[in-house]
């Protein structure tokens, strides 16, 4: 069954995931349709064409910012990405995987037939806004991951991520074909340009609605939905700001070795060092107290003694 875009308002806070507004600005298929044409210099005009098949609660678990849909043959996976990750081809060829499993059960098709099968052309693009300085576009290859033989082998995977810069001032042709995505950089540009000028998050995000409204930029999103609008950025920053505190600490690196050892003796003061790093640096971006606990919990599975405990040593 085609999963399809909804124009009702989002589900209460306690949804299993929490969408982007990347997700947002683009849930009507004439949107996402226009977007596709930008992308590929098609003229696609029958948003019914588009079949709309993203995945929930599947692999991200906690912040939603993908859309997949297939299109005449063609399966698109699109990402939109705060952070650099180059890890990306590895999390789209899971993706992928998951996509193509679904695909082959809900058509009944063979794999196990002696005739070769059709599938869909896939085709992974990750839309970047962060604030790390990025080209227009760059080619993520899953090859470049892997761990290098000392032979010269070929690896019998690969997986293509084209990253697309859409800053605002980049790939300025991209951002006039597709209007809805231009109105996308200006708002988060406006809103980064508040929080230059010393506004609180919250401040900046709000005037930047209202100046979005004032102006036509993503009005019929704005107008109607403003608060969740708003929370959506919120949650999407206080998810950028974890991560950054993440590598600020060293602490992915380091809790993934703590983890492997099972956390012995000599990992104890690694973990105290990784959570009196996370709370402080959470607090130091202005991230909500309750918003740090969560991410303590997600992070260390801590009981609520031992969550007190931190929280009055290290705050």
């Amino acid at each position: 069954m085609t999963q399809q875009f909804h124009t009702q308002e989002y589900p209460p806070a306690n949804r299993s995931y929490k969408d982007r507004l990347f997700r947002l600005v683009f849930r009507d298929k004439r949107d996402l349709l226009d977007l596709y044409n930008a992308v590929n210099g098609t003229d696609y005009a029958n948003p019914e064409e588009l079949e709309v098949n993203t995945l929930e609660n599947v692999l991200y678990l906690s912040m939603k910012n993908d859309l997949s849909f297939l299109i005449d043959a063609e399966l698109n996976l699109y990402e939109h990405q705060s952070t650099y990750n180059p890890n990306m081809p590895m999390r789209g060829l899971l993706y992928f995987a998951s996509v193509y499993s679904r695909h082959i059960s809900s058509r009944e098709i063979n794999i196990y037939s002696s005739s070769p099968k059709e599938f869909p052309f896939p085709q992974h693009i990750v839309f970047y806004n962060g604030t790390q300085e990025e080209p227009d576009q760059k080619v993520l290859r899953l090859s470049d991951l892997f761990r290098q033989p000392n032979n010269e082998k070929e690896p019998c995977l690969e997986c293509k991520t084209l990253v697309l810069n859409i800053n605002y001032g980049h790939n300025r042709k991209l951002l006039k074909k597709c209007r809805r995505l231009e109105e996308y950089a200006i708002f988060v540009d406006m809103i980064r340009q508040n929080q230059a000028k010393g506004a609180k998050l919250r401040e900046a995000v709000e005037t930047a609605a209202e100046n979005c409204i004032s102006r036509g930029i993503l009005t019929d999103i704005l107008s109607a939905q403003k608060a969740e609008v708003v929370q959506m950025v919120l949650e999407g920053f206080d998810q950028e700001a974890y991560e950054k505190a993440m590598k600020q600490e060293g602490y992915e690196d380091g809790y993934l070795d703590g983890e492997k050892a099972g956390y012995d003796s000599g990992r104890k003061e690694e973990k105290e060092r990784g959570i009196c790093g996370l709370i402080r640096s959470l607090r130091d971006l202005d991230v909500a107290r309750d918003q740090i606990i969560q991410k303590l919990q997600d992070t260390y599975q801590l009981t609520e003694t031992e969550m007190n405990d931190y929280l009055k040593k290290y705050w």
